[in-house]
């Protein structure tokens, strides 16, 4: 029998069997939560900074009385690390406005939050797909309007993973006013034919994903152009490449649209170049 991997709940390191959350708690009733996931490579903590500043943001935006702690909370990351040998995967953070009746109303701000942390061991440097690339499906968007706060709302995302998967794609592509907004759980991008790296600028369509802003700065740095704009599918199909960013899967290349190659349906060399310099930053 494997070892349990140790888990945090609210100030404890206890085995998984044992780790448990109120029935009361808003984050099961409301998903009145939030989350974040920090990549780990080389057992260490990728773009930590980032994340804590994003999920100090949708704190913020739910008026949750929660105190987010940054040196503390990396502590915590980094014991989970250590304690179950994570060489390479992730650290799942989720935080809810804690356990208290039911009722829409947010309870009294004395509530006291609910903390979450667990890891999974996972090959997100040597991933099959990165050579393979992905094929995707377009779906309409029916996520709520507030998709730059990272909730743990993500019901429509898994659904929508799920209709692409009975469609033999590994994902979908989220459109809403003929526009794509975003992935199921990650940025969106398409290089038109002069090289341009397009995607959808940053507002409460999207998340202001963590790898997204490390990628687009890696490639400015890099001398590519690069365009933050609404794209259609049709726009996408007709791309030389197309790609997604997030942090679990870096940069992950896009090979076909409902059925259509895009390019010449292999891995493109921009694609294939922006994952090596973000990989060769990691490892800085």
């Amino acid at each position: 029998m494997s070892e349990e991997r140790i888990v945090y709940v609210n100030g404890n390191y206890v085995p998984e069997s044992e780790a448990t959350v109120s029935v009361f708690d808003r984050g099961f009733l409301f998903a009145d939560a939030v989350y974040e996931v920090t990549a780990v490579v080389g057992g260490k903590l990728i773009d930590f900074d980032g994340h804590v500043t994003r999920l100090k943001r949708s704190v913020a935006e739910l008026s949750m009385p929660a105190e987010v702690d940054e040196a503390k909370l990396r502590g915590i990351h980094e014991e989970l690390v250590s304690r179950n040998d994570i060489d390479e995967g992730l650290v799942y953070l989720q935080l809810t406005r804690g356990a208290a009746d039911r009722d829409f109303l947010y309870p009294d701000t004395s509530t006291t939050p609910t903390l979450v942390l667990f890891t999974q061991k996972k090959a997100v440097v040597e991933n099959p797909a990165a050579e393979r690339g992905m094929a995707v499906v377009s779906l309409p968007d029916l996520r709520w309007d507030r998709r730059d706060i990272k909730t743990v709302q993500l019901l429509y995302p898994s659904m929508a993973k799920m209709e692409a998967k009975a469609q033999g794609a590994d994902d979908a592509w989220l459109v809403e006013d003929g526009m794509v907004t975003e992935a199921t759980s990650a940025n969106a991008y398409i290089v038109t034919g002069d090289g341009t790296i397009v995607t959808r600028g940053l507002s409460n369509a999207i998340l202001h994903g963590i790898t997204r802003r490390a990628v687009l700065a890696l490639a400015e740095e890099a001398g590519l152009k690069v365009e933050e704009r609404g794209f259609t599918i049709d726009e996408a199909k007709a791309a030389r490449e197309a790609f997604v960013t997030s942090a679990s899967a870096f940069v992950m290349p896009v090979v076909s649209i409902d059925g259509a190659k895009i390019g010449d349906g292999s891995v493109g060399p921009l694609a294939r170049r922006l994952r090596g310099i973000y990989l060769e930053a990691l490892a800085a």
